[in-house]
C-alpha cells in the first residue's frame, strides 16, 4: 500500500508542480485528480496533503530567486539591499487581505467549495476572464515594467485579487497576475510578483493546515511522512521546470491559451459530473 501511495504522491506532485505556477489552479487540479487518483490515506491527511505539497513548489521559487530575494547578499549594493527590503514590504502588504479574510474563512471554504463542481465552474469563469483581459490589453503599453515601479497601492490591490483564489479552481497565480495586468503591470512583472507573493502565503497556508491536522487528533506516522515528502520533492523539481517555461513563454505570448485551456477543461469536467451524478 505504501508503494502505491508513493506512486500516487509522485503523480500529484507533478500536477502540483505544473499547475501551481501556470494560471490554471493547482488546488483545483489536485481536487479533480483526487476523483481519479485516490490515495489510501485518511480524508484528513489527503486534505492536508493537497495544501502542504505546495511547500515543495514554493521552495523552487526560493531557490531560483534566492539572490534576488536575499536582502543580506554581500554582492548587493546598499541601494540594491534597500530595493530588496522594499520588495518584501510590498509582498507583506499584499498578503494582508488573505491573512485578514482568508484565515477565518478557511473552514467554511473547505466545507463548501473544495468540491468537483465549484472547481469546474471557476475554471471556466476565470478562463473567460483571462481572454477578456488579454483582449482589452492587447494594444496597451504597460505602465509598470519593473518591480521597482510596483507601488504599495498596487501591491494591496493585487493582494485583494488574491482573495478570489480562496475558491478552488480560481488559481492563486491566475488571480494575482490578472489583477496586476488590469492595473497596468507587464505580464513579466505581474508573474514575478505573483511568484514572490506565493512564498508567505503558501508557508502560512501550509502551517495552518498542519496545525489543524494535528490539533484534530491526527498524527504523522512513517507512511504519512514519506508520502508527503515524496510529493513535496516531486513538486519542487517539476516547479523549477514549470517556472522557467512560464517566464520564457510570456516573453513571446500572452495568457489567452491558458484561458481556453481552463474553459475546455471546465466544460469537460461539468459533462463528466453530469454523467456521474
Amino acid at each position: 500500500m505504501l508503494i502505491a501511495n508513493i506512486f500516487k504522491a509522485i503523480i500529484l506532485g507533478i500536477v502540483e508542480g505544473i499547475t501551481e505556477w501556470l494560471p490554471i489552479s493547482s488546488t483545483g487540479h489536485l481536487i479533480l485528480a483526487d476523483e481519479f487518483i485516490k490515495m489510501n490515506m485518511s480524508p484528513a491527511f489527503t486534505e492536508m496533503f493537497n495544501v502542504v505539497i505546495q511547500l515543495g513548489a514554493i521552495l523552487a521559487v526560493v531557490v531560483l530567486y534566492f539572490s534576488k530575494l536575499n536582502p543580506f547578499a554581500p554582492s548587493k549594493t546598499s541601494a540594491e539591499k534597500k530595493d530588496t527590503w522594499t520588495l518584501w514590504f510590498k509582498v507583506i502588504i499584499a498578503c494582508l487581505p488573505a491573512a485578514i479574510i482568508g484565515i477565518p474563512a478557511d473552514d467554511f471554504l473547505d466545507a463548501h467549495f473544495h468540491k468537483f463542481l465549484p472547481v469546474a465552474i471557476m475554471l471556466i469563469v476565470y478562463g473567460i476572464a483571462f481572454i477578456v483581459v488579454e483582449k482589452q490589453n492587447k494594444h496597451k503599453q504597460p505602465k509598470v515594467t519593473t518591480l521597482n515601479d510596483f507601488t504599495y497601492k498596487a501591491a494591496l490591490i493585487v493582494g485583494a485579487f488574491q482573495l478570489l483564489s480562496l475558491i478552488p479552481g480560481t488559481s492563486r497565480s491566475g488571480a494575482t497576475i490578472l489583477g496586476a495586468i488590469i492595473i497596468g503591470s507587464s505580464r513579466f512583472v505581474a508573474t514575478e510578483f505573483s511568484f514572490f507573493l506565493g512564498i508567505p502565503v503558501m508557508f502560512g497556508a501550509s502551517g495552518l493546515k498542519i496545525f489543524k491536522f494535528i490539533s484534530h487528533g491526527n498524527s504523522f506516522g512513517s507512511s504519512e511522512t514519506i508520502v508527503l515528502l515524496v510529493g513535496m520533492l516531486t513538486a519542487f523539481i517539476v516547479s523549477i521546470i514549470a517556472i522557467k517555461f512560464l517566464l520564457d513563454y510570456i516573453k513571446r505570448n500572452d495568457f489567452t491559451a491558458f484561458g481556453w485551456y481552463r474553459i475546455i477543461l471546465g466544460i469537460i469536467l461539468i459533462g463528466y459530473w453530469l454523467i456521474a451524478m
